[in-house]
């Protein structure tokens, strides 16, 4: 099943450009770059963790970009293809 916006939260999200919009860390807000590894709580952007909880990314997907609360994708990647998709994310 390719990415699309309506399924990005049960997908795959290494590799794919991300960037910080909000963070209870104001540090935080604006690093940018690929997704490098990721557990159930953090995402690896480049070289630095980042906290799911909390956060809200805006992920690239071609020319789209989707934004996503932290909160949503706060599983482990192989839980998150199993849930149901929710209606908390928008394209921007």
């Amino acid at each position: 099943m390719p990415r699309t916006p309506e399924n990005l939260p049960r997908h795959e999200l290494i590799g794919l450009r991300v960037e910080i919009e909000e963070h209870p860390d104001s540090n935080k807000v604006g690093i940018s770059g690929e997704v490098l590894d990721e557990t159930r709580d953090m995402l690896r952007i480049e070289d630095k963790w980042v906290e799911k909880e909390g956060t809200t990314f805006v992920f690239e997907l071609g020319e789209e970009k989707i934004r996503i609360k932290g909160d949503i994708i706060k599983k482990r990647p192989e839980d998150r293809v199993k849930m149901s998709i929710p209606d908390k994310w928008e394209q921007v």
